[in-house]
């Protein structure tokens, strides 16, 4: 049972930062749970961090829900839509492909260049219009195992929104419909994955997941734009060279 506990603590650390949540907990559920695949066992956990942002961001759900920001919610559908239908075709395939790594060194080198055009004020002006299609197919490729799905759609954010706490935000709504799509289709494939063991395990993330979204969103109100994608493009690039290193 301390296995899975330590896995749910993991899942609700590192679900929020762009480091692959999903690898940690699957190369930690690799070696000290043999019974499982450990893949399986990191999309599960994922549904732990889904109560914690259902729960803090309650009310944006409701705003959402009644409409109050068509254009938000034109966003969250396209993405929605876009990331899923890539991520679906993606997921069967996705075991096989190991240029996860590679994937996030590069959007933690397109936030570095973000931070360096924001302090020296360079705006390209891009079109928002685009912006769901390219967030929607980041997400999407953030199935592929390595690949940090907070990372990927911040660094998509972050090419047409200036403010830290909205991006975050953004980013943390967009994971829910993922999550909850990415584990029907797990239930269905191995029902197993539900268990005694598992429950525990989705608890401990829920707790420390919504005790760090809170700490790390009252951090970025404290920082500027490129001093967050700047340290924001660090991890990411740590992150590639951790697995690359693994």
């Amino acid at each position: 049972m301390f296995e899975y506990i330590i896995l749910g603590i993991l899942q609700g650390i590192f679900e929020w930062i762009p480091v692959s949540s999903e690898g940690i907990v699957a190369l930690f559920s690799n070696y000290f749970i043999k019974d499982l695949n450990a893949i399986d066992v990191a999309i599960f956990l994922h549904l732990g961090t889904l109560l914690a942002v259902l729960i803090y961001f309650w009310k944006d759900w409701l705003d959402l829900l009644k409409f109050k920001d068509l254009q938000f919610f034109k966003f969250f559908i396209i993405t929605t839509i876009i990331s899923g239908a890539i991520g679906f075709f993606l997921y069967d395939f996705s075991k096989e492909i190991v240029m996860g790594g590679g994937l996030l060194a590069l959007m933690g080198a397109g936030l570095l260049l973000t931070s360096y055009f924001q302090k020296k004020k360079i705006d390209f002006k891009l079109n928002e219009n685009y912006s769901p299609y390219i967030v929607g197919i980041l997400q999407g490729f953030s199935v592929i195992p390595g690949v940090s799905r907070s990372g990927s759609t911040i660094f998509g954010l972050s090419l047409f929104e200036n403010d830290p706490l909205k991006v975050l935000k953004t980013s943390y709504l967009l994971s829910a419909p993922v999550v909850f799509g990415s584990n029907l289709y797990l239930y269905l494939k191995n029902p197993d994955i539900v268990s005694q063991n598992g429950i525990i395990a989705l608890v401990f993330a829920f707790i420390f997941g919504i005790l760090t979204l809170k700490l790390l969103l009252n951090l970025v109100k404290k920082i500027n734009f490129s001093s967050f994608t700047f340290a924001f493009g660090i991890l990411c690039i740590l992150s590639a060279i951790i697995e690359y290193l693994i």
